[in-house]
């Protein structure tokens, strides 16, 4: 059984929780699970069975498809208070799991059993819409992504994602082969156009790190083909 501190902490970082009945409450409460992924730790597998809806309390996960090439698409990540859309669809329509999902860092999720996830559905309306709502999320992610991979450039991608990915100060904290795994490229492609964009001042290129250097004319280069999100 968790412990209160855990119990405390879920409801923290997600305080629709709250408004459960005291009914809906002892069923959450009664069926919940904390399992904590390492770095690199497999949370879900290609084709695998969705057996848990997961809530993200601290860390961050990837979730990603590979060709068959080994080149890796990044979907979307689940951080705190977040959680992973594909797996509502997956327990909603009984399929099993289309990509892969991996721990970036150390993360601890609250896990509900299939069979609670689908009663809360029926009979509770604050998780009914809490989920109904986060699940919008996926078709919004999901059009963005059909509008990079369809219709924008290799340098608008990667513009795009080291715009999201850059801290307060501009630095990305990424190797080129990481940011290539994310936009669906080669890290070869990737140091190239990075090289170009260190020549004309956009970037400032460091071990193992991307500086953002002219951040307007980055944005520019996403802005080409309307891709402001």
């Amino acid at each position: 059984m968790p412990d209160g501190h855990q119990i405390e902490r879920w409801v923290e970082r997600f305080p629709f929780i709250k408004d459960f009945s005291a009914a809906h409450l002892h069923i959450a409460r009664g069926s919940v699970r904390f399992p904590v992924l390492e770095p690199g730790a497999v949370a879900y597998e290609l084709d695998g069975a969705c057996a848990d809806y997961v809530m993200c309390i601290d860390g961050r996960t990837r979730v990603f498809r590979n060709s068959e090439t080994g080149r890796e698409m990044l979907i979307y990540r689940v951080g705190p208070g977040g959680t992973c859309v594909l797996t509502t669809q997956c327990l909603l329509s009984g399929s099993n799991f289309p990509a892969e999902s991996v721990a970036e860092e150390r993360t601890e999720l609250a896990a509900l059993p299939a069979d609670t996830f689908r009663r809360l559905m029926a009979e509770s309306p604050d998780f009914r819409t809490f989920v109904l709502d986060d699940y919008t999320k996926l078709l919004a992610s999901l059009f963005v992504l059909v509008d990079e991979v369809a219709f924008a450039t290799l340098e608008q991608r990667l513009a795009r994602r080291l715009l999201v990915e850059a801290d307060a100060r501009g630095v990305v904290a990424k190797t080129h082969q990481q940011l290539a795994a994310e936009i669906g490229s080669v890290r070869e492609v990737v140091s190239r156009v990075l090289g170009e964009w260190a020549d004309i001042g956009l970037v400032l290129l460091r071990r193992g790190q991307v500086k953002i250097a002219d951040r307007a004319a980055l944005a520019a280069q996403r802005r080409v083909l309307g891709l402001h999100r």
